[in-house]
């Protein structure tokens, strides 16, 4: 079984991290972490540099833990990348940040959270930063 985390460079995306690390050396299960972009931004801000990623990849191995990164640029939503590798890999948890929001925020922008939340085939399981 595989424990998938969705990660982006914010506080409550290295919350979801280091909790999903926490979660996979408990369980000593394999984790996968998932970083997308739709690719129709010049800059965007949740897809980390090489150097950010270089930085993930160093915890993780210092936690000791087995893990894979997937960073796929596809046009899709970050929720359904998540929802999809949870998929794919037959996670057995699903490890999520949270963020407070305005109600129009959630109604223009959506919640990928909420996406997950309610599309996740597994338990989901939402930290927050702090």
């Amino acid at each position: 079984m595989t424990i998938v985390v969705g990660y982006v460079p914010t506080a409550e995306g290295n919350a979801a991290l280091d909790r999903a690390v926490e979660e996979a050396l408990q369980r000593r299960l394999r984790l996968v972490v998932v970083n997308s972009s739709r690719g129709d931004a010049l800059a965007d801000p949740g897809f980390p540099t090489e150097a950010e990623i270089e930085k993930v990849r160093g915890q993780l191995e210092s936690a000791g833990v087995d893990f894979e990164i997937r960073r796929p640029v596809r046009g899709r939503e970050a929720s359904d990348e998540v929802v999809d590798v949870a998929k794919d890999v037959d996670a057995s948890l699903i490890v999520i940040g949270l963020r407070r929001r305005t109600p129009v925020g959630k109604l223009i922008m959506g919640s990928n959270a909420q996406r997950i939340l309610l599309d996740a085939e597994c338990p989901v399981l939402a930290v927050k930063a702090g």
